[in-house]
C-alpha cells in the first residue's frame, strides 16, 4: 500500500467535485473498469501529491495538465513530483488539457499502449 497525506483527503474530494472538462471526459472513458478490465481512481493521494488518475494494477498515473504546468516554476514542480512518483516504482503519463479534448482516441490508445494486461 502507498502512503497518503490524510490532511489531503479534503482537497482531493474538492477536486474530484470540481473537475476539468479534459478530466471529465477522460474520466467518462475509464472509469467503472470500462477500458480493458483496469480500474482506475481519480484524484488519488499518493504521499504528498494529488494525481489525476491511477491504475494500481499497471502501476500507472495520469496527468492532464493545464497551462500552469507550463511555467517554469510549473515544470520544475512537475519533476520533483514525477521523480518522486516513478521512485516509487509507478510510471506517468502527462497530457495536456488540449490533447484529451481533441485527441481522446490517441490518448486512450497511448494509455492502452502502457497498460499491463488484466
Amino acid at each position: 500500500m502507498l502512503y497518503y497525506n490524510k490532511n489531503l483527503k479534503s482537497l482531493a474530494r474538492e477536486l474530484r467535485k470540481n473537475m476539468t472538462d479534459a478530466e471529465k471526459l477522460l474520466w467518462s472513458k475509464v472509469r467503472r473498469k470500462q477500458f480493458r478490465g483496469h480500474q482506475f481512481y481519480r484524484q488519488r493521494i499518493i504521499g504528498n501529491y494529488i494525481v489525476d488518475f491511477y491504475c494500481p494494477k499497471s502501476k500507472l498515473v495520469i496527468e492532464i495538465d493545464g497551462g500552469q504546468h507550463y511555467s517554469e516554476v510549473g515544470v520544475d514542480t512537475d519533476r520533483l513530483r514525477d521523480n518522486y512518483i516513478t521512485d516509487l516504482g509507478l510510471r506517468v503519463l502527462r497530457f495536456t488539457n488540449l490533447d484529451v479534448l481533441q485527441n481522446i482516441e490517441g490518448i486512450l490508445e497511448h494509455i492502452n499502449e502502457n497498460l499491463k494486461s488484466p
